[in-house]
Order: structure tokens, then C-alpha cells, then sequence
């Protein structure tokens, strides 16, 4: 089976990101974002979806948090895309539901090469700490755009915002290990009609 690894440096005038993945790896994380909280969520999809995980960013911080977090959700994004490759014997489809004391949240994905994305998250307070909940959308529209895929992330309770959002990552964590998963039935096979995605 060939490696599935991808690295990706994305720089532009606002964000200099570097992302390291293996998805056929163990869960391995390492993160220096300056973004801390996100650092957190980023550890919930490599540990919940056995992925190797390294990610480096310097940003614009002194302004906000903004560019950073939606930089790294573009080129977490392009890096799934080529560590994928061609699709052939992948499950493509994944999801999870997962629950955090009184919250639970439900991920639904595709690797269709459609990006699209639902994103039904009705946060209890408008901040975690000192980060802003709202540059979660901005993250996943990033990541959907660059690894083509259709994603429904919805909150369906909670009271702590903080329990919101750690239960959608760690949900997104498990969809992804289900979609990624090569298929032994699908062997060499295009999971889809079309004969592409």
C-alpha cells in the first residue's frame, strides 16, 4: 500500500502554514499555532481519527486570530487532498456522533470532490476564553473548499460552548477515520457510479 502523507506550506503576506499528515498513522500530534484553543481541537481530530498531525503557523495574531485559523483550515484541507490521492478503495463516506456531559454533535462527510458545507452550531457564548467562536466556520469552509468534500456538522445540544465545539472535532475526528479508511471489498474501485470524484 503506498504511504498516504502530505505535506503542505501555504505562505501568503498574512500567514506562513505548514501541515505534516499521515492518515494511516496513530494519532500523533504536534501543533505550534499561536492560536492555543485551536491547538486543542487540532488534537481532537488527530487522536480521535488515528492521524498523524503536525502543524506550524505563524499569523497575524496582533490583529486577530482570523487568517491563522482559516489559513490552517485551507492547507489542512489541501493536505488531505493529496495525501488521499485518487480515491480508489477509499469508504469516502464517515460519520460519528459524540457526546461531551450534556453536549452531543453530530459530523457527516463525503469525499465527493463537491465541497459544500453545513455548518448548524448555535454557540452559547460568543467566546471560549479568548477565542473568538465564530472563526470555527471560517476553519471549516476552509477545509472543505481544498479537500472537496460535502461536510454537515450539527450541534444538536449543549449548555458549555466549549463542550459545543470539543464535541463536533472529536466527531469530525471519527467521520474522517470512517471515510479515509481504505475498503478491502473496494480494492482498486472508484467509490462512486461516475467512475470519479
Amino acid at each position: 500500500m503506498a504511504e498516504r502523507k502530505a505535506s503542505v506550506e501555504r505562505n501568503t503576506l498574512e500567514t506562513q502554514i505548514r501541515v505534516a499528515i499521515n492518515l494511516d498513522g496513530t494519532g500523533k500530534a504536534s501543533f505550534d499555532t499561536g492560536v492555543p484553543f485551536l491547538d486543542h481541537m487540532m488534537d481532537q481530530i488527530a487522536r480521535h481519527g488515528l492521524i498523524d498531525l503536525d502543524i506550524k503557523a505563524v499569523g497575524d495574531n496582533d490583529i486577530d486570530d482570523h487568517h491563522t485559523v482559516e489559513d490552517i483550515g485551507i492547507t489542512l484541507g489541501q493536505a488531505f487532498a493529496r495525501a488521499i490521492g485518487d480515491k480508489k478503495g477509499l469508504y469516502r463516506y464517515g460519520h460519528a456522533y459524540v457526546p461531551l456531559d450534556e453536549a452531543l454533535s453530530r459530523v457527516v462527510i463525503d469525499f465527493s470532490g463537491r465541497p459544500g458545507l453545513e455548518f448548524n452550531v448555535e454557540f452559547t457564548r460568543a467566546m471560549i476564553g479568548c477565542f473568538d467562536v465564530d472563526l470555527f466556520y471560517e476553519f471549516f469552509q476552509g477545509f472543505v473548499n481544498h479537500a472537496g468534500v460535502t461536510l454537515h456538522i450539527d450541534n444538536l445540544r449543549g449548555r458549555n460552548a466549549h463542550h459545543q465545539i470539543e464535541t463536533v472535532f472529536k466527531a469530525f475526528g471519527r467521520a474522517l477515520r470512517m471515510a479515509v479508511a481504505l475498503d478491502p471489498r473496494m480494492a482498486g474501485q472508484m467509490p462512486s457510479t461516475k467512475g470519479s470524484l
